[in-house]
């Protein structure tokens, strides 16, 4: 049975950034819902295929049934493995779509949301992996107060931490509700009435951490541009500034010319072998915004491999 996910972002303008061939190769590197593949697999006449990743088991339950179609339950950075296994190097364009799901949020047993009272979970594959709770039990001070600031942003990142360590002490941490309590009286009254839920930057700062999100992101960026056959493109949406700053400095040195500074011409073999598709970054219309809340944080990047 299908899952309720979210509505996807900048459906249209993120598929219509990949430039699709009819008779191409794809991949889509966050399946989730399924929308993206759906929409690709539209344009994609019989000799087309597609293949998608996701490591949350959920999201084969959304599985499209279309033999130009696979759902690969991994996360992206192990693109390269499976698109040498399938024969499929290289491809012609790669979408990835870097929001967590509603489906994760909305679910309490999977830890993901300080909405609902829940397991200290957050783990995308919930087979494997280090827990949240895990985390909050065994992490140093040190390192609890270096993921919540990096991760999160938190600035009261201390204060935080040290009211962790000591009601871990007397082991009351071991639910959601119990974690977002302890954040909102972590953090002084002026600051808990601006930006939303207080628990927020640090339920983030976790889920990062638990599922390796940005370590993941950095070694996939790469991965995907290295199989992209000449003209293909690669099309990234970022919901937090953490993501697309990653996004914004892979793509801008991929499109930097390695040629010394200061020599009269261009060594060809040193030229950018990629493309920005558009300068900055696209955002949703406030008509999709009124729509779809989610897609008020969302940013669009594209780049297109240019040469070999």
């Amino acid at each position: 049975m299908a899952m309720a996910y979210h509505k996807p972002a900048l459906l249209q303008e993120s598929v219509d950034g990949l430039s699709i061939a009819a008779d191409g190769r794809y991949v889509d590197v966050t399946f989730g819902g399924g929308g993206h593949s759906k929409e690709i697999l539209k344009r994609l006449s019989e000799n087309g295929r597609l293949f998608a990743f996701d490591q949350d088991p959920d999201a084969e339950d959304n599985s499209i049934e279309d033999d130009r179609f696979s759902l690969i339950a991994q996360n992206f950075s192990f693109l390269k493995n499976f698109l040498r296994m399938y024969n499929a190097i290289p491809v012609d364009g790669v979408l990835a779509d870097l929001g967590v799901s509603f489906h994760q949020f909305d679910v309490p047993k999977r830890g993901f949301s300080f909405r609902f009272e829940g397991p200290l979970d957050m783990r995308m594959d919930q087979s494997s992996g280090i827990t949240a709770q895990e985390i909050i039990d065994s992490y140093s001070r040190g390192e609890l107060i270096r993921i919540i600031r990096r991760y999160g942003e938190e600035k009261f990142a201390q204060r935080i931490v040290d009211n962790i360590i000591e009601a871990r002490a007397n082991n009351s941490i071991k639910s959601t509700s119990d974690l977002a309590d302890l954040i909102k009286r972590s953090i002084p009254a002026p600051a808990r009435r601006l930006g939303g839920n207080p628990a927020k930057r640090t339920f983030q700062a976790l889920r990062i951490e638990v599922n390796q999100e940005l370590a993941i992101l950095e070694r996939a960026i790469p991965a995907c541009l290295e199989r992209l056959s000449v003209g293909g493109r690669m099309v990234v949406m970022s919901f937090q500034s953490l993501e697309d700053k990653i996004v914004k400095n892979f793509f801008t040195q991929a499109t930097e010319s390695k040629t010394p500074l200061g020599l009269p011409v261009e060594i060809k073999a040193l030229s950018a072998k990629f493309s920005l598709v558009f300068n900055g970054s696209q955002k949703a219309s406030e008509d999709e915004i009124l729509d779809n809340s989610r897609a008020k944080s969302v940013r669009l990047r594209a780049i297109e491999r240019v040469a070999a």
